[in-house]
């Protein structure tokens, strides 16, 4: 990933963690990485485990961010969510939410922010 778009990323998830920090989640890790995939944010919603996938899209082609969600990303996300919660088993008996927040337009204040809850089910 270039420079420019990893900036822009960056940027946009430090939006979405404000904005859902603002709406009582509490963030527990940030770019959670391992051979599986990348999960944005990994929260907290009262007794409830939620795993954001952070989408920006300046424009709404080809269906805007939230239809760049296919069923391959979904797979890694669901692999990597599994390989966080063997590595961190104090999460395990907590109900599991995937969440998705897309951002439209420019990664900031100015971007529209559409939070949507359970967005995706796990297998």
């Amino acid at each position: 990933m270039d420079n420019h778009r990893q900036r822009l990323g960056e940027a946009g998830e430090r939006l979405a963690e404000r904005y859902l920090e603002a709406r009582r989640l509490v963030v527990i890790a940030r770019n959670f990485r391992c051979r599986a995939g990348e999960l944005d944010l990994i929260c907290r919603d009262a007794d409830v485990l939620v795993v954001v996938e952070v989408r920006l899209r300046s424009r709404r082609d080809f269906g805007g961010a939230l239809a760049s969600i296919g069923a391959a990303k979904r797979r890694r996300i669901l692999r990597a969510t599994q390989y966080f919660l063997l590595r961190d088993p104090q999460w395990r008996h907590h109900r599991l939410r995937f969440d998705v927040v897309a951002l439209q337009g420019a990664a900031d204040a100015s971007a529209q922010i559409e939070w949507i809850k359970d967005a995706f089910r796990g297998a």
